[in-house]
């Protein structure tokens, strides 16, 4: 028999294998989930006031490599207001009107999904 720890989408499984005979089929064993510290989530940067009327999501699963605008800023419609990396490609999030900065949700280096909310602007 051998032992083996092995981790799956974050969760971790202590596996014992059988070894079989030449051609001998062993029985699957059920997997047996090991206790596992959850590990610590940076937390998401405070909003500074009021979040604002219009929302700027995030178009795709990415990374934020930088946050062009910060809370009161005034931006018209087409700013860049955040650079998505998604792809190895950089993409620039621009304000879809005129208007100002409510709050700025991410910052310089985070993961985001697919429609999480980057930024909110009145």
């Amino acid at each position: 028999m051998k032992n083996y720890t092995i981790t799956v989408n974050g969760n971790v499984y202590d596996v014992t294998v059988e070894e079989g005979g030449a051609g001998a089929a062993a029985p699957a064993a059920a997997p047996k989930a090991a206790p596992k510290a959850a590990p610590a989530k940076k937390a998401a940067p405070k909003a500074s006031g009021a979040e604002g009327a219009v929302k700027i999501t995030s178009p795709m699963p990415g990374k934020i490599l930088a946050v062009k605008a910060k809370a009161g800023d005034a931006v018209k419609r087409g700013q860049v207001v955040l650079t998505l990396e998604a792809m190895k490609m950089e993409n620039d999030i621009v304000a879809p009107q005129d208007g100002t900065i409510a709050t700025v949700s991410v910052e310089a280096g985070q993961s985001v999904e697919s429609g999480a909310v980057l930024a909110t602007m009145n």
